[in-house]
């Protein structure tokens, strides 16, 4: 069958699109990762309560990127040109910070940093593009924060259209040049106990317009969690920790592995102190958590020869 003429050229100039058949054989680059594991190519929310390190934790992904070095102590990015709009500071604190994040060695050169720059709507996107285009390899941008490259709102759209179209421009720029752009935002004070990424200060217009998003959450002690989830990234929980005198964030593992380690040192210890075998109540109480999740750990370190059933019910060290 004769395949149907195109549809009329509208007036704006859109993308010439595709017929299914050709789209079936064309052949695609594969994704680009900027963090591998962590930051793909495309618009990126990275958001967190204030003072959780937000700030830190870009400023290191870029010197990696820039130096081709070591993200969060273990990820190696391939180096490329990377653009900081760093707009809560100023040159001085930029230099305090570098020199607590890398002491003893030469900053890379393929790291700009800006404490100005335009709104979206006034130049920003402008901007960015002259700075792609006179940059060797650019690979990642990061926004901290964006309500200051933000427009102003609109008081005659919806919150979730403005929160769309806050992001709309810089989800094509990331998308036309095929580099990331990470947007630092704010997590709003009410916990989400089921989803983190309802805790996003926003309406659902800001994360859908995104392509990706990463969300710091605290944890327990020295240890928080980094969610991420987005379009072509897919869904995960790290463990990480924040040395505030270095000013560096460590990736630990993935949260459930490390959940699980510490719990396993956690009842092993409890164990070794007891006078006597524990029953898993007991345990619970000693070692604090979920009752399920420590009962399967206890079945799990039985079956791994990490200690020993006395009798039924109740627990001794191997």
């Amino acid at each position: 069958t004769q395949a149907p003429p195109p549809p009329p050229a509208p007036e704006t100039q859109l993308d010439e699109g595709i017929n299914a058949d050709e789209l079936q054989d064309k052949t695609f680059a594969p994704i680009r990762w900027v963090v591998p594991g962590l930051i793909v190519e495309g618009l990126t929310l990275l958001a967190g309560k204030p003072k959780r390190g937000k700030s830190w934790l870009a400023l290191n992904c870029g010197l990696a990127v820039a130096g081709g070095g070591l993200a969060l102590g273990h990820v190696a990015c391939e180096e490329g040109d990377v653009l900081a709009l760093m707009l809560e500071d100023n040159q001085r604190r930029l230099q305090d910070r570098l020199r607590q994040l890398e002491p003893n060695t030469a900053w890379p050169k393929r790291l700009r940093l800006q404490v100005d720059w335009p709104r979206l709507g006034a130049g920003a996107l402008e901007a960015l593009e002259a700075w792609v285009q006179a940059a060797a390899n650019p690979r990642l941008i990061l926004i901290d924060v964006l309500a200051r490259v933000r427009a102003t709102a609109d008081p005659r759209k919806s919150p979730y259209a403005d929160d769309y179209g806050a992001l709309e421009g810089l989800h094509k720029f990331a998308s036309k040049h095929r580099l990331a752009v990470v947007a630092i935002h704010h997590c709003r004070k009410a916990k989400a106990d089921e989803d983190a990424f309802d805790e996003i200060s926003c309406t659902t217009g800001l994360t859908g317009a995104a392509d990706s998003a990463l969300v710091l959450k605290r944890g327990e002690g020295v240890t928080d969690f980094l969610y991420g989830r987005g379009r072509d990234l897919p869904e995960f929980e790290k463990a990480v920790r924040f040395d505030k005198t270095r000013g560096l964030w460590q990736l630990l593992g993935d949260a459930d592995a490390f959940r699980g380690a510490q719990t396993e040192k956690s009842v092993l210890d409890v164990l070794a102190d007891a006078t006597e075998p524990l029953s898993i109540k007991e345990v619970v109480a000693a070692v604090g958590g979920n009752y399920d999740a420590v009962k399967q750990r206890l079945y799990e370190m039985l079956r791994g020869n990490l200690i020993r059933r006395v009798e039924r019910g109740r627990y001794a060290p191997a």
